[in-house]
């Protein structure tokens, strides 16, 4: 089984969003879930200025409203789910479990099942609101991955930079990739 979900919240960094999609559009052999927030779509409109169907072609999509989804369900099975950019409502709601639309529920499927859940964080400074909800979905198993990219690869554009980001994020999935060079390659 090669499928992976995807969701979107309303924070800043859907930059990094795309790199991760675009990694996905060029495989065929896995299947991607992707779920985008209605904040979500309002901050991808403005900082890219595209919609969600044009960034991820091929990809199945959910809608953020409905509950009848099978990502809602532990049944539905899936290697891993991104939540990228996450806003710290949704990793509030997340880390709380009252999710308040699909992406917060399936992240919290993700939490029950024991599956693996990368919340790639965009936000400063943090407050001790935040830290708190970091460190309970932390200790409810989600890897936080703060929307902080490395500059050691020498990035020359925004795009390198973000795709950087990216790799070390299906680093972490455990994808074959070649976004960025290696430290020390």
């Amino acid at each position: 089984m090669n499928r992976y979900v995807v969701g979107l919240t309303g924070a800043s960094g859907m930059l990094y969003a795309r790199e991760l999609l675009n990694y996905f559009a060029g495989r065929p052999e896995l299947e991607l879930h992707v779920v985008i927030s209605p904040a979500g779509e309002q901050v991808l409109a403005l900082e890219l200025e595209t919609t969600i169907k044009q960034l991820a072609p091929g990809a199945i999509f959910h809608r953020a409203d409905d509950f009848t989804s099978p990502l809602a369900s532990g049944s539905f099975r899936a290697r891993a789910m991104v939540v990228i950019p996450c806003s710290m409502g949704s990793l509030g709601a997340i880390a709380q479990g009252s999710g308040r639309h699909l992406i917060h529920r399936a992240a919290e499927v993700f939490l029950k099942e024991r599956r693996p859940l990368i919340l790639a964080v965009r936000e400063t400074p943090l407050s001790l609101i935040h830290l708190q909800n970091l460190t309970r979905a932390a200790q409810a198993g989600a890897t936080i991955f703060p929307a902080c990219p490395g500059f050691y690869h020498k990035p020359k554009t925004l795009d390198e930079l973000a795709r950087g980001f990216a790799g070390r994020i299906l680093d972490h999935l455990g994808l074959e990739h070649s976004l960025s060079p290696r430290w020390g390659e």
